[in-house]
């Protein structure tokens, strides 16, 4: 019996470069794509929001000379590309799914509306909600939180290629230790950046978890709804 009904899943941009420099790699995203099957044919209705970083980030854009705003839309279409690839390998594995976009582009992807995305949960479809938030400024962590409050996920879960949250950086510091959970107060004091804060105070006031956890190793998505305790849990 999995843990959670239905989930938010988010997924790093990066992620999906696999061994790669840049792009999407195929194995990897195939890699995703049976994970995310296997929780569908159990029963738990998936929500997804991609990030963009594989392809172009806004922040890193604007850092190179781009106007904020055209950098971020830039990214915001990086997202619908990862969105459309996962889709393709979701409906190739026999799974349906629907690509959602926060921006018009008909018929790339379908104009995203709450109603829509939680009548095609309830059916079973896995719902890729992608373009960010459709404005500038705003992560797709902040976008994952918003959707995830708006098609009343269980949780967010939040894979990374990490397997938690730290006390510092573990790829720097060997002195870093794990938390199994921690509070979103505990988040603030800690000054410790699993998402923006933007992100992680829409979680905080509309209660809902964020689980951390690694996704690049193959299983764990399972073994999270299975009630495993890897990762790390933030909650009020």
């Amino acid at each position: 019996m999995a843990k959670y009904k239905r989930i938010l899943l988010k997924l790093s941009g990066e992620s999906l470069m696999g061994d790669q420099q840049y792009g999407i790699d195929q194995i990897r995203l195939n890699d995703y794509a049976e994970q995310i099957a296997a929780l569908v044919k159990s029963g738990v209705e998936v929500g997804i929001v991609i990030g963009g970083g594989n392809i172009f980030r806004g922040l890193s854009g604007a850092a190179k000379g781009f106007d904020r705003v055209k950098g971020d839309q830039m990214g915001m279409l990086a997202t619908v590309i990862n969105s459309l690839a996962l889709n393709s390998a979701l409906i190739n594995g026999g799974v349906r799914s629907r690509v959602m976009t926060a921006i018009r582009m008909e018929p790339v992807g379908e104009y995203y509306s709450k109603e829509k995305a939680v009548d095609a949960l309830a059916k079973g479809e896995v719902v890729i909600i992608s373009g960010g938030t459709g404005n500038p400024y705003f992560t797709t962590d902040t976008a994952s939180a918003l959707r995830g409050i708006e098609i009343e996920a269980n949780v967010m879960l939040k894979g990374t290629r990490v397997d938690g949250i730290y006390s510092a950086d573990p790829e720097k510091d060997a002195s870093a230790t794990k938390f199994e959970s921690i509070t979103f107060d505990e988040i603030y004091a800690r000054n410790l950046r699993i998402m923006d804060l933007t992100a992680t105070t829409l979680c905080k006031e509309n209660n809902l978890p964020i689980l951390v956890f690694n996704m690049d190793q193959k299983g764990n998505l399972q073994r999270v709804m299975n009630g495993e305790p890897i990762g790390t849990i933030v909650h009020n």
